[in-house]
């Protein structure tokens, strides 16, 4: 009798398992595994695009999440240590996504109380994807971490590793998408 309740309550957890959903990350404006789209390329150092953030969904967040934080990263930068194109923090529970061009820190689009902070172009606010001539694509990784944490204490001045400790520390889960862009 004791291993066929075993056997049952085994099976429940496994069936409860298999029917949570995943935590996921889309956009309308970049797909994943697709090419970055000239409207997210920076305008400057030789680029010519349109360095908007793009609108950012996201769905099925852990239960205990107390706010997001979305990154974009490029890990194949010549720098030793890639790229940091985006950080925003301090996004409240009640979001579920970003509107396209939150990350422009003027535009007033991104939600109530979030922070930008310097990303590797040294100030706040969304950079887009400017490879050297010749390079292969580089990746675009955009995350968006549910945290179980309302508020992270930094402030805009913040750089990207300093905000990214914190995010891992306080992570409940991460979703991503990558874009990818060359010339």
């Amino acid at each position: 009798m004791k291993t066929v309740m075993i056997l049952l309550m085994t099976v429940l957890v496994m069936t409860g398992a298999v029917h949570a959903e995943e935590f996921l990350l889309t956009s309308p404006q970049v797909k994943d595994g697709g090419s970055m789209a000239e409207e997210q390329v920076f305008a400057g150092f030789g680029c010519n695009g349109g360095n908007k953030s793009p609108a950012l969904v996201w769905r099925s967040a852990p239960a205990g999440t107390k706010s997001f934080a979305v990154t974009v990263y490029d890990p194949d930068a010549p720098t030793g240590s890639g790229w940091w194109h985006w950080v925003i923090f301090n996004i409240p529970s009640t979001a579920a996504g970003l509107a396209k061009d939150a990350g422009n820190p003027s535009s007033g689009k991104a939600p109530n109380g979030s922070i930008q902070s310097r990303t590797d172009f040294g100030k706040p606010g969304y950079g887009g994807a400017c490879p050297p001539v010749g390079n292969s694509p580089h990746r675009y990784i955009y995350t968006v971490f549910a945290l179980k944490t309302d508020m992270i204490p930094l402030d805009s001045d913040a750089s990207a590793a300093m905000v990214g400790f914190f995010l891992n520390a306080d992570k409940l889960a991460s979703a991503s998408l990558t874009a990818y862009y060359g010339r």
